[in-house]
């Protein structure tokens, strides 16, 4: 019983005695018990009083709680919270901008977009992703390859990612789809932008592709400023113009900002913010260029970039053989993979800028220049060309059995006399040499703006020691300058330092860094902003000087080892032949191509600038394994200086016999450029 009841019934009992007790006297044992009985009612009493106090007590502090947590969640956390329902109640759907195109210098859309219908599956939301795919096959097509295409891409991605099983769905496809769209949860069709080059394999190594992102690539992206500006983009730049303006070509990423039910369904718009497009790329290639080009090495392999001399835009860069970068884009196939990377031909590689050669006598002229400079030769100093050259008990020779006799500078370029230039480097000393030779660009990194460039090697004693490991062999031999004059030896180098430098020589020392990037215009307004660019370096040779290598350089169009190809040419142009050895042949053994395997031939070479008197551009092109300079590469150097300077391009007869190393001069009625016509499936923009 609650002590209370027990106090009320015990204060009715006393109230009862003290009535009927009413005129007795006290005492007795009854007065006792009466006192006690007292006592025990106001000892409950107290005991009530405290039990009220210790509830009433933790009623407030309960209070007291719940009133601070109200303060905690309504004053403190208020932002906080509020910003959780909101976003419970709302949201944040990214809106993918559209990718930039990328155009050649006469508007000509060298990479474009257009939209599709895509099937993909998102795979934290299949619970059984190989009976889904087999359900899907019944009623979209999707072959081994899309199967293939789609693990590879599961392997790649997080399996939350929404990823393509097919793309460029047919409207029966979708709509086939839509109508048991139920039957595949986490199953969906989306319309989306894909990449298009639309001339396939032309001018791929300089444009590149795009491809999805992977995870390494997800990781750099939210270590940095990017990260919220790639929010919703599934596709990167990997390659070429792609990777390098891959910043001016994304574009902006706009949001909307959605309400959605409970069950994550948007219900309306309630704000958004649009995407910009990505900026148009403006190239200085002239693609009509690039592809005759491409046409006239037909299937052997090579490069070749020719330059502006008077800017350094870059106006053709061919590597042979080529690939197609749509195969890239959606993630390449394994049997694509595979044919292009085992590829003895190397497809994949950039020979313009990773490929990495002797220059052979293409290095001459070069070599004449820094004698002219450090003042180890006139040109009027002459020698006498036997044929070989002895030097430590070694005989160097020389092209020519019998010898070219009294030979000058002049004399030495035109001819390509080796004594003469043996005797050249063996004066000049190896470090000479590198030091005049670095600023010209050899051996040094360009700057152009495409990633991957190498190095090559531009050989000095300091670069011996530092690259062999035995005592033995970071010794540089006096014998060893000697194969440098003449372009061979430790000499390595890429065909754009050797375009380069040959553009440097031919505005007269002012060296200008290569670039493919011209120009920006807005997708919109279609205003045109042309990209920063370096000014040029004067690396201060004397005009004279530079004159007298140039004489030399058109004395070998008109007189010399290229004669025949500039033979009935309407302009002058000066140039030098090469030929670079492949494989090493014994001093004591003759080069005879035809006993050799055709990897083992010597690669063939040309650099040269047009016109002469006022040079417009500048080229290096090679031709591997094939054989003499003048008769494999100044063939290709004559139609392209016909292009550039006269609008001619090649006949049909005369691409298939340069091609197979028949023709030297253009046979057949070339054809006026501007009527040449690219595939039609290619835009061009005003």
């Amino acid at each position: 019983m609650p002590s209370w009841m027990r106090f009320r019934q015990t204060a009715q009992r006393l109230r009862g005695r003290l009535r009927a007790r009413e005129g007795q006297a006290p005492g007795g044992g009854e007065e006792v018990e009466f006192i006690a009985e007292l006592r025990n009612v106001h000892a409950a009493a107290a005991d009530f009083r405290l039990r009220v106090f210790v509830m009433g007590a933790v009623v407030l502090l309960a209070f007291g709680l719940v009133l601070a947590r109200l303060v905690y969640l309504q004053v403190i956390r208020h932002e906080d919270l509020a910003a959780q329902a909101e976003s419970n109640r709302t949201a944040v759907v990214p809106i993918v901008p559209s990718r930039g195109l990328i155009l050649d210098r006469n508007g000509v859309v060298l990479a474009s977009n257009y939209a599709a219908y895509t099937l993909e599956i998102t795979p934290s939301k299949v619970p059984d992703l190989e009976a889904t795919l087999d359900a899907l096959a019944q009623v979209v097509e999707i072959g081994p390859r899309d199967r293939r295409r789609f693990k590879r891409l599961l392997e790649e991605s997080r399996n939350f990612d929404s990823l393509p099983i097919r793309t460029r769905l047919t409207d029966e496809e979708v709509a086939r789809f839509a109508a048991q769209r139920f039957r595949f949860p986490g199953v969906d069709v989306k319309a989306r932008l894909f990449r298009s080059y639309p001339l396939a394999e032309t001018a791929s190594h300089a444009i590149g592709y795009i491809g999805r992102i992977n995870q390494a690539e997800k990781e750099r992206l939210q270590d940095s400023d990017d990260e919220a500006n790639y929010r919703g983009t599934e596709y990167i730049g990997k390659l070429g113009i792609e990777q390098s303006y891959e910043a001016l070509l994304h574009g902006t990423t706009g949001v909307e900002l959605m309400e959605t039910s409970a069950g994550g369904r948007a219900v309306r718009k309630l704000a958004s913010r649009p995407a910009t497009p990505g900026s148009n790329v403006v190239l200085a290639l002239d693609v009509k260029l690039q592809k005759m080009v491409e046409d006239l090495f037909g299937e052997r392999r090579g490069a070749l970039v020719a330059i502006d001399p008077r800017t350094g835009e870059v106006l053709a860069l061919v590597s042979k053989p080529t690939f197609d970068p749509n195969l890239f884009v959606e993630g390449i196939d394994v049997e694509n993979w595979t044919a292009l990377n085992e590829s003895p031909d190397k497809p994949l590689l950039n020979r313009a800028l990773r490929g990495t050669y002797p220059p052979g006598s293409t290095y001459k002229p070069f070599m004449a220049l820094a004698a002219l400079e450090l003042g180890k030769r006139t040109p009027r100093d002459t020698i006498v060309d036997r044929g070989a050259w002895t030097f430590g008990g070694h005989t160097f020779r020389s092209h020519e059995d019998g010898g070219l006799g009294v030979v000058d500078m002049h004399r030495a370029i035109m001819l390509s006399s080796n004594v003469y230039f043996y005797s050249l480097a063996n004066d000049l000393g190896v470090d000479a040499i590198h030091d005049f030779m670095a600023p010209l660009g050899f051996g040094q990194i360009t700057g152009i703006d495409l990633g991957g460039e190498l190095r090559g090697v531009l050989p000095s004693q300091a670069w011996k020691r530092a690259t062999y490991r035995r005592p033995e062999q970071k010794v540089w031999y006096a014998g060893e300058t000697i194969s440098l004059g003449i372009g061979q030896g430790y000499n390595n180098f890429t065909i754009l330092q050797l375009a380069q430098a040959t553009a440097t020589l031919a505005n007269g020392g002012v060296r200008y860094r290569p670039h493919l990037g011209l120009a920006t215009l807005d997708p919109v307004t279609h205003a045109r902003q042309a990209l920063p660019t370096e000014p040029g370096v004067n690396l201060g040779y004397k005009r004279e000087n530079v004159e007298v290598v140039h004489r030399a350089m058109v004395g070998v169009t008109q007189q010399g080892t290229a004669a025949r190809a500039f033979a009935g040419a309407r302009y002058l142009s000066a140039g030098k032949t090469g030929t670079a050895q492949a494989v090493t042949i014994g001093q004591k053994e003759k080069y005879n191509a035809s006993r050799l395997q055709e990897r083992q031939r010597d690669h063939a070479l040309y650099m040269a600038f047009a016109p002469a008197e006022a040079p417009r551009i500048a080229l290096a092109v090679i031709v591997e394994n094939a054989g003499w300079g003048a008769s494999a590469a100044a063939p290709i150097a004559r139609r392209v200086f016909d292009y550039w300077l006269l609008g001619e391009y090649p006949s049909e007869e005369d691409i298939a016999a340069v091609r197979s190393g028949k023709a030297t001069v253009p046979i057949g009625k070339p054809r006026q450029a501007a009527e040449v016509p690219l595939p039609a499936a290619v835009q061009q923009l005003p």
